[in-house]
């Protein structure tokens, strides 16, 4: 039998679908945002009779090229209405927390059972891996960098509290980053000391790219909460997927400042979980209009 509704999220370098099949049971497919012709024709051949709801940043353009009718619904309530029934399924519901979703860049929100909403964001994000890291290592393949990145080590690129302290006892803890990528003039002058060149390797370039945004993400988050009294952050978002570093620095830069972290399962389909869930009658974020 054929699909009967789809949600779909067009993103800036993502498109993910949810959809249900005949079994109830609730099926995720990700491709890749460009060319958006190939998704649009993605979405023809395999899901043709589909009542389709789109949300995120290229969703108008995807519709242009689909030619038929769908809903539209609000990014930012299907990724928090999407994020609620994940976290249902994995049998974790708080009252209150924070929704930190890291895509491209990063959008953070208050969930709590009277409603949801935007209270920021930064622009550091997926997207600023991505960018940097085709700036200092050469390379603009995701899954690459966070592999290389695994093996790396950030001494040589960024400061520590330890070594600003060094043959101290500081204050707070030594291991905490003082600077990101603050290491590396001195880094510079000691190996000219030694009569020889400082090389950084791309490991430990890429280490600390996702290390910094990692711990901005967190930063961020972190404060957010404390404003919003939330003690739990549920981070989301395509950049978590596989990136254990990434994972790893948010993690302990969380818990660190004071909050716990929760990292969602399929939690980059959020955005696409809730445009799907608008297709059911009385959805807390179901948008009545459609685009004839």
């Amino acid at each position: 039998m054929a699909i009967e509704k789809a949600g779909i999220d067009a993103g800036g370098t993502l498109v993910k679908v949810a959809y249900e099949e005949n079994d109830r049971s609730i099926r995720y497919v990700k491709l890749t945002s460009d060319p958006l012709e190939s998704v649009a024709a993605w979405i023809r051949n395999e899901l043709p009779e589909a009542q389709l709801c789109l949300t995120g940043g290229r969703a108008s353009r995807l519709l242009n090229l689909l030619g038929r009718p769908a809903v539209f619904v609000s990014e930012f309530e299907a990724t928090c209405e999407g994020a609620r029934r994940l976290l249902e399924q994995g049998g974790k519901q708080w009252d209150r927390f924070l929704l930190t979703n890291v895509g491209t860049g990063t959008s953070i929100h208050i969930v709590s059972r009277e409603g949801a909403a935007r209270v920021g964001g930064t622009g550091v994000g997926g997207g600023t891996i991505l960018g940097l890291s085709r700036l200092l290592a050469g390379t603009g393949d995701f899954g690459s960098i966070v592999k290389v990145a695994q093996a790396g080590r950030r001494d040589a690129t960024d400061l520590k509290v330890s070594h600003i302290y060094e043959g101290a006892v500081p204050p707070i803890d030594g291991n905490l980053t003082a600077s990101n990528f603050g290491r590396v003039e001195e880094t510079i002058r000691r190996s000219a000391g030694l009569e020889e060149s400082a090389v950084f390797p791309a490991e430990d370039v890429l280490a600390s790219v996702i290390g910094m945004v990692g711990e901005t993400v967190a930063t961020v988050s972190v404060h957010a909460a404390g404003q919003h009294a939330a003690q739990v952050i549920v981070y989301i978002g395509s950049s978590f997927e596989w990136n254990g570093p990434l994972q790893e620095a948010v993690a302990s830069y969380t818990r660190f400042r004071g909050a716990e972290p929760y990292f969602a399962p399929n939690g980059a389909f959020s955005g696409a979980l809730g445009a799907l869930l608008a297709l059911t009658p009385h959805s807390r974020c179901s948008d009545p209009r459609y685009n004839e």
